[in-house]
């Protein structure tokens, strides 16, 4: 049987199905596995996604013709068996399982293994081929568990404000900032939250996660007085801006998967690194993809290379899609130095991890 899904200019394409997953470039019939903007993009005919991310795209893309499906609930269409079942990467996060006479592939979208408190957790779905990111796929990242880094995060916290010093936490507006929120122990002070991550903890509190109260920036009144035991939550593209000047004294952190890398502190020149991934660790990968029991893996968007090897090695068909997939909308890590090899082991670095 011809292959199920194939990569063409537009995007995965589903052949007998006739529809695109995650398209990058405008088409007809797009099945969107996240509201991340190197997944979802505007300019499609008509949008399939989970229920429980239709607010979150909606907020993301504005008037869309928009179909959503429950977890695990089927739709046919031109003859193949469409449902979709929880990535655990961020609110609304999908795998799509597609099965036509008789075989089923699958789809991954980005995925994470760890539960968190924000978004339904990783559910692994059987398949023939499955479609995996890699975007760590290299041995050398193993996440410590999550409640360890939040213990981190609010010990960092609680140092600055007993010292009277702001506390300014760059990470990505959607996902990240939401599942880091879930973790902070409520009691050290105020949070406040950069305008591009407030409106999307409202879609998350209006989806039913437990969030604590934030404030946007803008409402804080008392000047710089307001923020000297705060934790302000921004995206990274505010580090360095003049919206920064207001806080006065403060210690800035960055949180995100990338941290793990020697030398990428220093490059973002911040005071602390968190370790803290929206994606899975190679563990994670490798445990997914055995879950699934597939026989032939594809690699999509991260360190394919060496995935692929290391799949073919312990038996399984695997092969990679070319895909354009890992620019998101908030600004990615620096550039790689020469002497820095493990940062130059992992170029490509999507701002969403």
């Amino acid at each position: 049987m011809p292959d199920m899904v194939v990569a063409r200019k537009e995007g995965l394409y589903c052949v007998p199905g006739q529809f695109y997953i995650d398209p990058w470039r405008p088409v007809d019939r797009a099945v969107i596995t996240h509201a991340h903007a190197d997944h979802a993009r505007v300019g499609h005919g008509s949008y399939l996604a989970a229920e429980s991310g239709g607010n979150v795209l909606r907020a993301r893309l504005g008037e869309i013709n928009l179909q959503t499906l429950p977890y695990g609930e089927t739709v046919v269409h031109n003859g193949v068996t469409v449902s979709l079942h929880p990535a655990g990467h961020v609110l609304g996060s999908a795998q799509v399982r597609m099965e036509y006479q008789g075989e089923v592939w699958v789809a991954s979208g980005d995925y994470k293994v760890e539960p968190d408190a924000t978004c339904a957790p990783f559910e692994p779905v059987r398949c023939d081929t499955f479609i995996t990111e890699s975007t760590f796929g290299l041995p050398i990242y193993r996440w410590q568990p999550q409640d360890e880094v939040y213990a981190e995060i609010n010990d960092w916290w609680r140092g600055n404000a007993e010292e009277g010093r702001a506390s300014v936490l760059y990470c990505y507006s959607f996902g990240k900032a939401q599942r880091i929120l879930s973790g902070l122990d409520r009691a050290i002070g105020p949070i406040f939250c950069h305008g591009a991550v407030e409106p999307l903890n409202r879609v998350y509190r209006a989806g039913g996660i437990d969030l604590p109260d934030t404030l946007l920036v803008s409402e804080a009144t008392g000047g710089k007085a307001a923020f000297r035991d705060a934790l302000i939550l921004a995206p990274p593209s505010a580090g360095g801006s003049t919206w920064i000047r207001r806080f006065g004294d403060y210690s800035d952190a960055f949180a995100s998967g990338w941290m793990q890398l020697r030398g990428a502190r220093r490059r973002r020149a911040v005071d602390r690194g968190f370790i803290l991934s929206d994606h899975a660790d190679w563990p994670g990968l490798m445990s997914a993809i055995a879950a699934t029991g597939a026989e032939r893996v594809i690699v999509t968007h991260g360190q394919i290379g060496t995935m692929v090897r290391w799949l073919q090695q312990n038996g399984l068909e695997a092969g990679a899609f070319e895909t354009e997939y890992g620019d998101e909308d908030d600004a990615a890590p620096a550039a790689p130095q020469p002497q820095d090899q493990e940062q130059a082991q992992a170029r490509e670095q999507p701002a969403d991890a």
